[in-house]
């Protein structure tokens, strides 16, 4: 059972990077649309730290994802990386306001049932 702590490791990572990126991102404002601004702006992205411990949460998940590979089959550990999908709707509505449309929970909702039925097969 402790083995699923490296899947569920690299969905709370993975999950937490991407919050981490929207949310910092947000405040940084929109792309530029000159060639120049736009390298400045990334360049201050990279290296703010809030977005910087995005990219480490993906590092981390990385790690935990092969420590994963170690413990199951490709076939019966990649099916709860659509838990990704559930979180991140869940939470944007939560954090971010986004819209929790009836579409989108349906969406998910298919998402699941399919990973169920991988999961079992």
């Amino acid at each position: 059972m402790l083995d699923y702590g490296y899947i569920f490791g690299t969905i709370l990572f993975t999950v937490y990077g991407q919050f981490a990126l929207k949310m910092r991102i947000g405040q940084f404002g929109p792309l530029p649309t000159n060639l120049m601004e736009k390298i400045i702006f990334l360049v201050k992205l990279i290296f703010d730290p809030v977005i910087f411990s995005g990219f480490f949460a993906g590092f981390l998940a990385s790690l935990s994802w092969m420590a994963a590979m170690t413990k199951f089959e490709l076939s019966h550990a990649y099916p709860f990386m659509s838990l990704n999908f559930v979180i991140v709707l869940l939470l944007s509505g939560l954090i971010l306001s986004e819209p929790l449309t009836v579409a989108k929970i349906i969406g998910t909702a298919l998402i699941v049932c399919g990973t169920i039925v991988v999961a079992r097969g």
